[in-house]
């Protein structure tokens, strides 16, 4: 008997369905935190102020659909701009997969625990804060280097 490979590993994101697409990501909110561009290097910094449609407990955007037209800013990804959207976590699975790489062990189409995102320290659960209230010109002063993954504990 022939196992076939996962979706992700057998297709190209453009091949992907919309479902597929949708189960790449992985929950962590990490894309929803604001980001500064360093002016000199080009680098992307994160801060732990995230946009205030994300549900700080289920690292979700609260209004999803609507996402795009309530956020001015919000970027919906796609096939053909995830490669060119420096500002995406080099954990983001999207990006991993444009890259050739593959996914980490905690992310859930891998490990089947939606909840590994948490015990590998990716997710920003109980880390990002609600931007309410905080000026563009003081997201300096909520930088935060984004965490590495935790190696995977023994269950």
């Amino acid at each position: 008997m022939t196992v076939e490979p996962p979706f992700w590993k057998a297709k190209s994101l453009a091949e992907m369905s919309r479902a597929e697409w949708e189960s790449l990501c992985d929950g962590c909110g990490r894309c929803c935190l604001n980001k500064l561009e360093d002016e000199d290097t080009g680098q992307f910094l994160y801060t732990r102020a995230a946009c205030k449609r994300l549900d700080l407990n289920s690292c979700r955007c609260s209004d999803y659909p609507n996402r795009a037209r309530r956020v001015s800013d919000c970027v919906s990804l796609t096939p053909e701009n995830v490669g060119t959207l420096g500002w995406l976590p080099a954990t983001c699975a999207y990006r991993l997969l444009d890259e050739g790489k593959p996914l980490a062990w905690w992310h859930p189409l891998v490990s089947g625990d939606p909840a590994t995102v948490d015990e590998a320290g990716i997710s920003v659960k109980g880390q990002a804060y609600s931007e309410e209230g905080i000026a563009v010109d003081d997201l300096v002063d909520h930088l935060w280097r984004l965490p590495k993954a935790r190696r995977r504990t023994r269950r």
